[in-house]
């Protein structure tokens, strides 16, 4: 039998990570808004309870559900991002065997604690609540998708406290048994309406369907996921992410913007954002697209949605090099007379930086240019975000994100400290 897999998730984490630091929320109804407070991207169970949907817009909730009492908070990116590293940090002391699958969501390789499976996922919960006081589920089996249904059940049923292990055939079955299609990982709706016509109307006769047949009706994925059910492992475990493909930082504007000026503000500090991304991860960037559109939702204004793409002579990681390639883009794309609501770029054909090359007219980045880089990285790392900054960016930003909820960001700023 393959080694055990365990898959950890954080219960509500964005909603978690606010009580952490606020006791006061907990057992109170809390939500997360997405960028600009536009829509609910987290909720407590208590806001659950009372109907509050997941990706509703929070405008909208406020007129259907009684909000009264409802504590809301702006998405707080930096907070929660370091609080996700502290987790993984615990978990890493749990098995050799670390895949980090999101913010909020591990996988752990368990071989070696066949023997005392539940008494170790014990152990991780209580240990991850205590050291960083976020509440975590635990689904042990065979294989990711069936460690997804185990983690499922452990967060659904309270008599679990939190862990599930599902080893046995039977009680594989008859977890299957009672899901839906969609609660599957990886199924979404269209696929689910074209199994129920072939008559496979739940998990478990997916897993009994003929996986050559699945194979030639769909796809080699959606028969992995068969043999993944029969508790094959099919889905390789990957103790270090693969090199990224492409890297975007994208943002709706608090307040449409008309001017050039501004639009070339924000392209600059996204483009200074997705650089900083692309250094963490060693990697250079060969090509970029520069994007932006108005507001569709208001049919009354003129509309306009453009993208240009701009290669660059030789594959750089330099922030002032990537910031006057975007501004090249915008310029190729920008129309006065529109009201813009969203604009952002893409770093493209990405590849290690170590191997980067230059070409006969123009130089990769010098050893001067990587210097530079690496302290102004290091210098906003120390003392926060924008402590260095490029002068394209703009010093005002009226078009920033609206965060009218913001809670501090306790564990990263010396300003924002947790007041006893």
């Amino acid at each position: 039998m393959a080694p055990p897999i365990a898959l950890v998730d954080c219960n509500n984490f964005y909603a978690s990570c606010e009580r952490v630091f606020q006791p006061a929320l907990r057992g109170k109804p809390v939500v997360v808004l997405s960028n600009n407070d536009g829509c609910v991207i987290a909720r407590s169970n208590e806001a659950k309870a009372l109907g509050i949907a997941m990706g509703e817009a929070w405008h909208i909730c406020r007129k259907r559900v009684d909000t009264q009492g409802v504590i809301v908070r702006s998405s707080n990116y930096t907070l929660y991002g370091d609080m996700s590293a502290r987790v993984m940090q615990v978990l890493a002391g749990f098995t050799p065997d670390l895949e980090i699958y999101s913010i909020d969501e591990a996988f752990l390789s368990l071989a070696g604690f066949e023997h005392r499976l539940g008494e170790h996922a014990s152990e991780l919960r209580r240990t991850a609540q205590q050291w960083t006081g976020i509440p975590v589920s635990v689904g042990i089996a065979p294989t990711k998708t069936l460690a997804k249904v185990a983690n499922r059940r452990a967060k659904k049923d309270p008599t679990c406290e939190g862990v599930c292990v599902l080893q046995d055939e039977a009680a594989i079955d008859a977890e299957l048994a009672g899901m839906e299609l969609t609660d599957l990982w990886g199924v979404a709706r269209r696929l689910a309406v074209r199994l129920h016509a072939l008559g496979i109307n739940n998990p478990l006769a997916l897993k009994r369907a003929d996986p050559r047949f699945i194979r030639e009706r769909f796809s080699v994925v959606l028969e992995r996921l068969v043999l993944e059910l029969r508790g094959i492992p099919c889905i390789a475990f990957e103790e270090a992410p693969p090199d990224r493909k492409s890297i975007m930082v994208s943002r709706s504007f608090r307040d449409m913007i008309e001017t050039r000026e501004e639009l070339e503000e924000a392209i600059a500090t996204y483009a200074a954002r997705a650089a900083e991304k692309m250094r963490r991860q060693s990697l250079a960037a060969r090509r970029l697209m520069v994007f932006v559109h108005t507001n569709r939702f208001r049919p009354q204004d003129a509309q306009y949605d453009a993208v240009r793409a701009v290669a660059l002579p030789v594959a750089t990681a330099d922030t002032a090099k990537l910031i006057n390639a975007a501004r090249r883009g915008l310029a190729a794309l920008y129309r006065p007379g529109y009201r813009y609501k969203k604009a952002g770029v893409i770093f493209m054909d990405l590849f290690p930086a170590c191997v980067a090359q230059g070409g006969l007219f123009d130089a990769a980045d010098s050893t001067a240019s990587k210097a530079r880089m690496r302290a102004v990285d290091a210098l906003n790392r120390r003392y926060g975000r924008d402590t260095v900054t490029f002068a394209a960016s703009g010093l005002r930003r009226r078009w920033k994100l609206r965060t009218d909820f913001i809670s501090p960001r306790y564990t990263t700023s010396w300003d924002e400290l947790l007041r006893v």
